[in-house]
């Protein structure tokens, strides 16, 4: 099974987009958009951003764990990962987007 983005329409309708890998897990997930179009274009910044490794920013969680964020060149935040216990977690992480967001299809999910 390939990488795909799912976009969808949320629940307040607002549209989001998920990165799913190959074997369907999350691996990044965007923040929320007022217009289907700009929920397009994150999809084209990530696959345009992930290429950079310098793009990716690894943080902290106060409960310890940690997350990446994927930012754009102006540092804005395109998506965010899921909480990893480990760093080489993380890093696996990174390799999954840089690996799998530029030839993911989009899927658009609907209700």
């Amino acid at each position: 099974m390939a990488a795909k983005f799912e976009l969808k329409l949320t629940a307040k309708k607002n549209w989001m987009f998920n990165l799913k890998a190959g074997n369907g897990e999350i691996i990044l997930t965007s923040e929320q958009y007022s217009a289907r179009d700009g929920a397009a274009n994150g999809i084209e910044s990530v696959r345009k951003n992930s290429a950079d490794v310098a793009s990716f920013d690894i943080r902290t969680a106060k409960n310890g764990e940690q997350y990446f964020v994927l930012q754009a060149k102006n540092k804005e935040i395109i998506g965010k990962s899921e909480m990893y216990k480990s760093p080489s977690s993380v890093k696996r992480g990174i390799a999954s987007v840089m690996r799998n967001a530029p030839t993911a299809r989009v899927v658009e999910i609907t209700a």
